[in-house]
């Protein structure tokens, strides 16, 4: 089964076809806000991250919502007058030539962003460093565990947060609603990993969305 398969079928949200709400589309980070606890947003991780002098870390586990954080603190770091280089990292990556960091360019307004940092060795991760000291540029990075940098958020995933998620992703009244027990089932089989639950939800939302079209 390829993930993005139905996404590209004609249709959609608002559509005359049914379309799964768990496609890429509509899960990828940027496409589902990030959840913070009450208490908690996106202004004060801005006055905690400038309070840092710009420098910060998110850490957590694998598909418990970092990219989806740094989505959604981008539009916040460019409205307060900084410039955002952003570099990639994942796993498997093949990469014939490392970017160098002055490659980034800006200036003392410039907080370079690295998702999945701890795809870096020590040395690439020292000169990231060393040039974003010298530049005077902020750093904020990803990582699945302490990179020795101010630290600005832990990601984690719980049995609500996920239930929640899928709440907005598949209204209750929609014919393929699935129930609080199959997203517990799934968060335990996937050990709360949100990537991994929407390719177990999207078969499930497909499965019954072969058996039964939800009327027009």
């Amino acid at each position: 089964m390829a993930w993005d398969e139905f996404a590209t079928q004609p249709g959609g949200h608002g559509s005359g076809s049914v379309s799964n709400p768990f496609s890429t589309r509509f899960v990828r980070p940027g496409a589902l806000p990030f959840l913070f606890p009450p208490g908690a947003g996106v202004i004060e991780l801005i006055g905690r991250l400038r309070r840092q002098g710009w420098w910060g870390q998110i850490i957590g586990p694998h598909g418990s919502g970092k990219s989806t954080l740094l989505c959604t603190l981008e539009p916040a770091l460019l409205a307060a007058g900084r410039s955002v280089p952003w570099f990639e990292f994942h796993s498997g990556d093949r990469r014939p030539r490392m970017p160098r960091p002055e490659s980034a360019g800006g200036n003392a307004r410039t907080v370079v962003v690295i998702d999945g940092y701890e795809q870096l060795n020590w040395l690439e991760r020292f000169r990231w460093r060393r040039c974003c000291r010298r530049k005077q540029w902020g750093l904020l990075v990803t990582a699945h565990r302490d990179c020795r940098l101010p630290h600005l958020w832990s990601t984690e995933t719980t049995i609500p947060l996920a239930r929640q998620l899928v709440r907005q992703l598949l209204p209750p009244d929609d014919c393929r609603a699935i129930c609080d027990d199959v997203v517990s089932d799934a968060f335990h089989a996937c050990r709360g990993n949100l990537r991994e639950i929407w390719f177990r939800l999207y078969d499930v939302c497909e499965n019954r969305s072969g058996a039964t079209r939800c009327p027009r």
